[in-house]
């Protein structure tokens, strides 16, 4: 087992476990998973090559903030010609903006966890 650097910050998830410690490539791989869409969890390269799948899983977080980014930006627009009531709205608008919160504190959680990967990756 090989120790990292890497400093653990208030980023790093809960559910993986500290780099360096008994398989927490293991726990970081299981969570990664989770983030991508389930077809890809069973491609073989992504399961043999946990720094690929950390970087498939930024890829997906990314393009996940700017959809909910999109929908905030676009939600005062659009949703009254879709005759929705004020309040629906308010609550939707509310809904996004806290999805854009979570899902950057997810996209940073993923860059610690991809970091960590890549220098145990190369101290082998």
């Amino acid at each position: 087992m090989t120790l990292t650097k890497t400093r653990i910050s208030s980023d790093w998830p809960c559910q993986v476990k500290t780099p360096g410690s008994y398989d927490w490539e293991r726990s970081a791989a299981k969570w990664l998973r989770e983030l991508v869409p389930a077809r890809y969890a069973s491609y073989p390269a992504l399961l043999r090559h946990p720094v690929l799948l950390a970087r498939h899983a930024q890829i997906q977080v990314q393009n996940e903030v700017r959809v909910a980014r999109t929908a905030l930006q676009t939600a005062r627009a659009d949703l009254p010609r879709l005759g929705l009531p004020e309040s629906v709205i308010e609550h939707t608008i509310k809904m996004y903006a806290a999805e854009v919160m979570q899902l950057q504190h997810i996209a940073r959680s993923v860059r610690a966890v991809t970091q960590a990967l890549v220098e145990q990756s190369s101290g082998r």
